[in-house]
C-alpha cells in the first residue's frame, strides 16, 4: 500500500489481484467503515460480492451514521457529521455509489450539486446573554502567547505528546479565546482529551481556521446521514451480492501467532443467542470495526432521562476488541480508551417540534426561515455561557424523508453533562426530554413565563446519553491503536475510530473510509495509490490565510519594513493578498 498526492492514480482501475475469485472476505460490523471495506473489495479488488459477508451485531447499518425515530414518537440523531472538501477517501467511495435521490447521479454528484447551490454558512456561530449573538464573535481573540503554543504544538513530535493532555501542552491564555470556544464545541475536545489528536486536528485542518467564525468551509448531506450515506451504500452493496448478516454478535477472532506471522484462523460469535462461529481459511480475509463511540448509547423520552450504561459486555464491541487483544500486543490496548467514561461521554438530544412557536423562534435568532430547505444554522449554534456549555444545530428541513411539512428537527449536545444548567439546576444527564427543552429555550431567550409550556407542548425531546462517544480522543501513546494491518499480519486488519493510521483525525467519516481502503489495498497488494491526506498544513497559502485568520486580520508587526524588503517579489504578493502586510 502507497500513498500520492496527485490525481493521477485517482481514476485508474487496478489490476485484479490473482486469485481473487476463490477468497473470501468476513466484515466485522456494517458501520460506515465495514461498508467501505465491502465496497473497495467490489469495486478496485474485483472480489465476488458473494463471497463477502458483513456481520452485524443489531437490526441496522450504518454505526453511528445517524437517523431514525418518527413524527410521533419523536426523530433520533446521536450525532452530526461536518464534512469538506478535503476527504479525499470518502468521496473517492461515494463517486461510485448511486445516489437515492437523483437519478443517473452518484452521491458525490449529489452532493457537490447540492453545497455549490446552498452552501453551508452560520448566521450567528455563538450566542449569550439569552438569545443574543456572542459580541466578538467575529474575533479569534488569541493573544500572540496563544498563538506561539498553537504552532509550537504542530511543530512537536507525536512521541513527546505521548499520554498528555490538551491541557498539559496549552495554556489558560488559550482556552480563554474564541478560537478554543469555537474549535471545542465544532470538533468535541475537552481540555483532558489527547494532545496528539489536538495536534493532529490544527495540523489536518488548517484550512478550516478559515472558517471557524462562520462555518462557510462546512459540507452538509440533504438529510440525515443515514438516509443519505449509509443507505445509498448498503443498497448498492446488498445489490451487488453482498451477503448482510444481522443479530450476529461477534465475540473473538481467534489468530494463530507464529513468530512474526499472524493469522486469523476463527471467527466466533453469537447469533440470536446462540454460540457459532466459522474456521477460516487460507484465502479469508477478516476485517474487525474494533471500539465503537456510541456502543452503549441509551435514549430517554421527553419524561425520561436517558440511562448511563457503562457495561462492557461478551458481544459488544469493545469486549471483542478485548478478546483479540489479550492474544499480542500488536492489537492494541482497549482499556486505554473505554476505562474511563467519566471523560468519554457526553449526552444529545433530538428536539422534534409540535407546533410553530419553537420554529418562529428559530427564524427570530437566525434570520433564516427553517422550512426553507435551505441552509438554516449551517452547523452548530454554542451557547457560550451555557453551565452545560450547549450548542444546537438546526439542518436542512425537513431533515428526515418521513417529516411532515411544518415539523421542524433540531439538534443538541452539552459537552458538560455532569454540571446543573443555568435555568433547570440539574445535570444534563439527569434530565428529561422536556427539562433539557426548557434549558435551551431559556438560553434562546424565551420568556421565564413561557419556558415550562413551550416545552411541555411545544417539542418532544429525545436525549441520548453515549458514554464512549469521545472515547478515541483520551490520551494515547504509540502502540494504544492497533495498526490498520498489524505488523506480520497476512488477514487481519482494523478498521474506525480505534486503528491507525498516520496524520489522519479521528472522529470523522474521512478516517473510517481510509481505514477501510487501506486495510483493503494493503491485505490485497492492490495497485492504486490511497489518497494521501490533505496537506494544507504544507502549504504557503493556506498557512498565511490561516495566519491572517489567527491575528483576527491585524498585520505582522514591523508590516512596513517586511513590506520593502519583499516588494516585487512572490511573497511580498502573498503577504499583501492575504493581509498580513
Amino acid at each position: 500500500m502507497r500513498y500520492a498526492h496527485s490525481n493521477y492514480e485517482a481514476f485508474v482501475r487496478p489490476e485484479k489481484p490473482a486469485g481473487i475469485e476463490t477468497r473470501s472476505a468476513w466484515i466485522v460490523g456494517s458501520g460506515l467503515g465495514g461498508m467501505a471495506a465491502a465496497a473497495f473489495l467490489v469495486r478496485d479488488a474485483q472480489m465476488p460480492p458473494s463471497r463477502i459477508t458483513i456481520l452485524e451485531s443489531s437490526d441496522a447499518d450504518g454505526g453511528a451514521l445517524d437517523g431514525a425515530g418518527n413524527a410521533q414518537t419523536g426523530w433520533l440523531i446521536r450525532g452530526g457529521r461536518e464534512m469538506e472538501e478535503q476527504f479525499q477517501c470518502l468521496w473517492d467511495l461515494y463517486r461510485s455509489i448511486p445516489s437515492l435521490e437523483v437519478a443517473g447521479a452518484s452521491v458525490l454528484d449529489e452532493f457537490h450539486r447540492l453545497n455549490r447551490t446552498d452552501p453551508s454558512s452560520s448566521p450567528i456561530r455563538a450566542m449569550c446573554g439569552r438569545g443574543r449573538p456572542l459580541p466578538d464573535r467575529g474575533s479569534l481573540k488569541l493573544t500572540g502567547g496563544a498563538r506561539r503554543e498553537i504552532i509550537s504544538l504542530i511543530l512537536t513530535d507525536e512521541e513527546k505528546l505521548a499520554d498528555r493532555t490538551i491541557e498539559d501542552v496549552l495554556s489558560e491564555e488559550f482556552m480563554q479565546s474564541n478560537f478554543w470556544l469555537f474549535w471545542r464545541s465544532m470538533f468535541a475536545f475537552e481540555t483532558w482529551h489527547s494532545a496528539i489528536e489536538m495536534k493532529r486536528y490544527l495540523g489536518r485542518f488548517v484550512h478550516q481556521i478559515l472558517g471557524l467564525k462562520d462555518l462557510h468551509t462546512l459540507k452538509f448531506t440533504r438529510f440525515n446521514q443515514q438516509e443519505s450515506l449509509s443507505r445509498p451504500l448498503a443498497t448498492w452493496l446488498a445489490g451487488q451480492g453482498v451477503v448482510f448478516r444481522h443479530d450476529v454478535c461477534v465475540t473473538n477472532v481467534q489468530v494463530e501467532i507464529s513468530g512474526e506471522a499472524k493469522a486469523a484462523t476463527r471467527i466466533e460469535w453469537l447469533e440470536k443467542g446462540q454460540a457459532g462461529g466459522t474456521d477460516l481459511g487460507g484465502g479469508d480475509l477478516v476485517f474487525v470495526t474494533n471500539g465503537s463511540m456510541v456502543e452503549n448509547s441509551r435514549w430517554g423520552d421527553h419524561h425520561t432521562p436517558a440511562p448511563v450504561d457503562v457495561t462492557i459486555a461478551q458481544g459488544g464491541t469493545w469486549q471483542l476488541w478485548r478478546n483479540i487483544a489479550q492474544q499480542d500486543p500488536a492489537f492494541g490496548r482497549p482499556d486505554v480508551f473505554c476505562g474511563d467514561t467519566m471523560k468519554s461521554r457526553w449526552e444529545s438530544a433530538t428536539v422534534t417540534t409540535l407546533d410553530a412557536r419553537i420554529p418562529a423562534l428559530v427564524y427570530k435568532i437566525t434570520g433564516r426561515d427553517p422550512f426553507s430547505g435551505r441552509t438554516v444554522t449551517g452547523g452548530p449554534v454554542t451557547i457560550a455561557d451555557s453551565a452545560w456549555l450547549m450548542s444546537w444545530v438546526v439542518s436542512r428541513q425537513p431533515h428526515f424523508k418521513g417529516q411532515p411539512e411544518g415539523q421542524m428537527v433540531a439538534w443538541l449536545y452539552g459537552l458538560f453533562s455532569d454540571v446543573p444548567g443555568n435555568y433547570v439546576k440539574k445535570p444534563m444527564q439527569e434530565c428529561t426530554g422536556e427539562e433539557i427543552t426548557r434549558e435551551w429555550l431559556f438560553h434562546m431567550g424565551v420568556p421565564d413565563e413561557e419556558i415550562d409550556d413551550m416545552a411541555a407542548t411545544g417539542a418532544l425531546t429525545r436525549p441520548c446519553m453515549m458514554p464512549f462517544i469521545t472515547a478515541q480522543f483520551m490520551p494515547r501513546s504509540s502502540g494504544d491503536r492497533p495498526q490498520v494491518v498489524p505488523q506480520g499480519s497476512v488477514n487481519l486488519a482494523f478498521l474506525g475510530q480505534f486503528a491507525e493510521t498516520p496524520r489522519d483525525t479521528v472522529f470523522t467519516t474521512e478516517y473510517s473510509v481510509r481505514t477501510a481502503m487501506e486495510a483493503v489495498y494493503t491485505l490485497l497488494d492492490i495497485d492504486r495509490a490511497v489518497p494521501e491526506v490533505f496537506s494544507s498544513i504544507y502549504d504557503v497559502r493556506m498557512l498565511l490565510q490561516a495566519a491572517a485568520e489567527l491575528r483576527d486580520g491585524r498585520k505582522v508587526p514591523a508590516s512596513g519594513v517586511v513590506r520593502h524588503l519583499v516588494t516585487g517579489t512572490e511573497i511580498g504578493d502573498l503577504l499583501e493578498r492575504y493581509g498580513l502586510i
